[in-house]
């Protein structure tokens, strides 16, 4: 907390306030392109797709530009929303005045976008019906090893990055993101290794990475008041900053 700003969205109204008068300057056209909406209304249907899921985009741009964010860092998949939400921001401002901060999108170069272990050409999601798909934060180190352990592999034994080997590829960006190391510096110290080596030295690098990240999210769920008082005071200081944006917004658009 002495670093970072940790808070419940639904305790600063401004998120859903500044979502709603982005809404006026969004149009239905951008909100139809969004990849991820129209992937989901085309597995559910379009008529059955919700608003706030259509919506949700503009919620995001509001997440951001409450705070004056210069860089946004991202996933893969986020490239598009961010593009939505800088330009909401410079159309907010060509039309009512300078208001928001453009953030830039900074996409790491490895880990940028984390593939299903179970299904390396799908995204990773907590979502998933298989927890064997995805690593959870709170898994047991013995259950990191063991998913990792039996990931999918492609045909073949070489430890490569290619797009002919997804499941390999995708293994050897996340030990890159979680070693800090680079693929290719990796693709050399397995050249002469198989498949298990790879996997069983990638669960301990994942396992490394994850525990005290681990310990320090069970020491906080052990302390659920402490947690509480924690979030309460970030939405405190967060309400303090998206307030001031937010009025300025009001303001512009002649509503203050």
């Amino acid at each position: 907390p002495d670093k970072s700003v940790v808070f419940r969205q639904s305790r600063v109204s401004g998120h859903t306030e500044l979502a709603w008068l982005l809404n006026c300057v969004a149009k239905v056209g951008e909100l139809s392109r969004m990849t991820q909406f129209k992937d989901k209304a085309r597995k559910g249907g379009a008529e059955a797709a919700s608003v706030g899921l259509y919506d949700y985009p503009v919620l995001q741009a509001a997440d951001v530009l409450l705070y004056n964010a210069h860089l946004v860092p991202v996933g893969e998949d986020q490239r598009q929303h961010l593009e939505l939400m800088r330009t909401l921001a410079r159309r907010f401002n060509g039309i009512y005045g300078e208001t928001f901060v453009v953030p830039e999108t900074f996409v790491p170069p490895t880990g940028a976008r984390i593939m299903a272990l179970n299904e390396p050409t799908a995204k990773m999601s907590k979502s998933s019906p298989v927890p064997a798909s995805y690593v959870a934060i709170l898994d047991e180190p013995d259950v990191v090893r063991r998913k990792i352990r039996r990931t999918k592999t492609d045909s073949g034994t070489e430890i490569i990055a290619s797009p002919d080997k997804p499941a390999i590829t995708n293994l050897l960006d996340i030990y890159a993101a979680a070693a800090g190391r680079a693929v290719p510096d990796l693709e050399e110290q397995y050249r002469d290794k198989g498949y298990g080596d790879l996997k069983k030295d990638l669960g301990e690098v994942v396992v490394q990475t994850l525990a005290p990240i681990r310990e320090r999210a069970l020491e906080l769920l052990d302390d659920p008041k402490g947690l509480d008082d924690l979030l309460d005071a970030g939405a405190e200081k967060a309400r303090g900053v998206a307030g001031s944006t937010l009025h300025e917004a009001w303001a512009k658009m002649g509503l203050d």
